[in-house]
């Protein structure tokens, strides 16, 4: 009898220290469970992008030339980028663009371009939305304007297909005004693009 009864006292304090343990455990998985995010605070991105450009204000004497309009251009960027928060990114942008005029001239314009960048995400897809202001070089045959104000807005959408690269595209609106000491000259482009791109994360 005193065996039967240590075995039961055995066996109920085994149980209690396995329930114990198994709570223990749940307790630690649920403290420790790993949540993964396309982003977190302090990642980072480099962006290449090729974009179609159309200006959409075609007369008046932008950007100091007096043979015409703007044709459709092309221009290439460049871009760093770093998370704050897992949803909003801070970097700069350097575009090399171009646009020829109907009297077969070229303006070419290097904007740098500072930016913040708000980034929901739904799976594997991410939906970048950016404002930026910045400073640009703009040249037209022998003439130099610098330093050009500009402003950008930029809205796209990428597919994460690794954990380092994405790849997507873009729509983006630039105004780029011309000031001169004499009002009276002062003008202003405004410019939307269409771009492919790819990001590197790391």
């Amino acid at each position: 009898m005193k065996r039967l009864t240590a075995l039961i006292c055995a066996l109920l304090l085994f149980s209690s220290v396995y329930a114990q343990s198994a709570e223990d455990s749940e307790d630690t998985e649920d403290k420790f469970s790993i949540e993964y995010r396309l982003n977190e605070p302090g990642d980072q991105y480099i962006k290449l992008g090729l974009m179609v450009t159309f200006p959409l204000n075609f007369g008046g004497s932008f950007p100091f030339y007096s043979d015409g309009k703007l044709s459709t251009g092309g221009a290439g960027y460049l871009g760093y980028h770093k998370f704050i928060t897992d949803w909003l990114a801070a970097g700069v942008d350097v575009h090399f663009g171009y646009n020829p005029t109907i009297g077969e001239n070229i303006f070419t314009y290097i904007p740098f371009i500072f930016t913040l960048t708000a980034q929901p995400t739904y799976k594997k897809f991410e939906f970048p939305a950016s404002v930026g202001i910045g400073f640009a070089m703009e040249s037209y045959l022998n003439r130099t304007y610098f330093p050009g104000f500009i402003a950008n807005a930029q809205a796209g959408m990428f597919y994460r297909v690794s954990p380092s690269w994405s790849f997507g595209v873009d729509g983006d609106f630039k105004y780029m005004p011309q000031w001169y000491e004499d009002s009276e000259k002062n003008d202003y482009g405004l410019f939307a693009s269409f771009s492919v791109a790819a990001r590197y994360h790391f």
